[in-house]
């Protein structure tokens, strides 16, 4: 089982920036794939963005793409999501999660880190507040 503690979160205006983190520990790292999930009031929870921590490869949803930058400190076991040019509509609990990438059959495979359905272990969320 991973251990993802995220931080971060807060209150900015529209337009603004803000940076979240995620810490993880309980598996190697550098064989994870960690994502971003957000909750608006009212909403189902999304994906919206991720990260293959053996690879760099990333995921950038269509409603992030150009704002949002994810990438991973593999030395310090920890995920980094950028968000500037933050939206009203960003405003939503983010959470962290993750799942081991790696294909237990096929050490050789990679999982995408989109395949949303795979994430397992979860970080407490942190409220991202964004004000017009």
């Amino acid at each position: 089982e991973v251990q993802l503690q995220a931080s971060g979160g807060g209150w900015v205006q529209a337009g603004g920036s803000l940076r979240l983190s995620c810490a993880a520990s309980g598996h190697t790292f550098d064989d994870l794939a960690i994502g971003w999930f957000r909750q608006a009031p009212g909403k189902e929870r999304e994906g919206v963005i991720c990260i293959s921590t053996s690879d760099g490869s990333a995921y950038y949803s269509d409603s992030v793409r150009g704002r949002f930058t994810i990438s991973s400190d593999n030395a310090k076991n920890t995920v980094y999501l950028q968000m500037n040019s933050l939206k009203p509509e960003d405003t939503a609990v983010y959470y962290c999660a993750s799942f081991p990438a790696r294909d237990p059959t096929d050490y050789r495979r990679i999982y995408y880190c989109n395949d949303w359905t795979r994430y397992d272990d979860w970080g407490q969320g942190t409220q991202v507040t964004v004000s017009s």
